[in-house]
């Protein structure tokens, strides 16, 4: 096509992508949700520059096109219903793979590691800055302790080893009242009833979003009868679409982070 280049739809590819997501993730930040409209202007027209540029200039990568889609779309859709993370970072990971399937060659000179899929280099980036959390809830439980004296698991004497770990590196403890002000703080703790009607506090492997004002509800009222004096496990809303959006520009200068950390400390300079 006249006056199209490779070098000028993958920079096209690349800063439409990029604007994108810095706009949804100042929305995440601000709001913790980003209108379906985002990713209903982003996903036709990442789809139009990258068909455009492999049909015409190198239509051998449509394959690696399609394929890349795939992949991303099927691990988006599973990490969705599992739970791990929300709609808008699915739709923003599939948006990716329409836009950016695999590393934009013809604008950058790629260096370290990079996945043939590109999008799992940006996720996988993603997760590393947001895992870089849990030195923030080590720190914070650690203080906590040392302020008040009280074990941090009293009350629950009952689970395992392996939750206890989960919530310690995931989530800290607050005041209920704390929980119930701020709407972007989810419980990792929930009450049961047993049949005499006595409430039992249990630890969450993962903070039920959609149930969070009916957890919070029971959590008040046992509060109310003297139940928690410790604090609640709580885990902040993570806005994770910054972490990707960040992942997503350390992939296209550095390629995977994760990969240059491990170069640097095993390979000898």
């Amino acid at each position: 096509m006249k006056g199209l280049s490779p070098q000028i739809l993958d920079a096209a590819r690349v800063l439409l992508c990029l604007s994108f997501f810095v706009y949804a993730s100042w929305s995440d930040w601000k709001r913790r949700e980003v209108s379906n409209k985002v990713w209903a202007v982003l996903a036709p027209l990442a789809f139009s520059l990258t068909a455009i540029e492999y049909v015409f200039f190198v239509p051998v990568f449509l394959f690696y096109f399609a394929f890349s889609f795939s992949i991303t779309s099927i691990l988006s859709i599973v990490l969705f219903y599992v739970g791990a993370f929300g709609g808008a970072d699915a739709k923003a990971l599939m948006c990716l793979a329409l836009a950016i399937p695999y590393y934009p060659i013809y604008l950058l000179s790629g260096s370290g590691f990079l996945s043939p899929i590109f999008p799992l280099t940006v996720f996988s980036n993603g997760v590393f800055l947001a895992a870089l959390s849990v030195l923030y809830a080590l720190l914070r439980n650690y203080l906590w302790k040392l302020r008040t004296g009280v074990k941090l698991f009293e009350g629950f004497e009952n689970e395992s080893v392996w939750r206890k770990i989960l919530v310690l590196v995931t989530g800290y403890k607050v005041e209920s009242v704390t929980l119930a002000k701020n709407e972007y703080v989810f419980p990792l703790e929930d009450i049961t009833f047993k049949n005499t009607g006595e409430g039992e506090r249990r630890l969450l492997t993962f903070p039920k979003y959609e149930n969070r004002e009916a957890i919070v509800d029971r959590i008040l009222s046992e509060e109310s009868k003297g139940m928690l004096q410790n604090g609640v496990w709580v885990t902040p809303g993570l806005p994770l679409l910054i972490f990707i959006t960040a992942g997503l520009v350390i992939a296209l200068l550095f390629g995977d982070i994760i990969w240059v950390l491990l170069r640097f400390i095993l390979i000898p300079h």
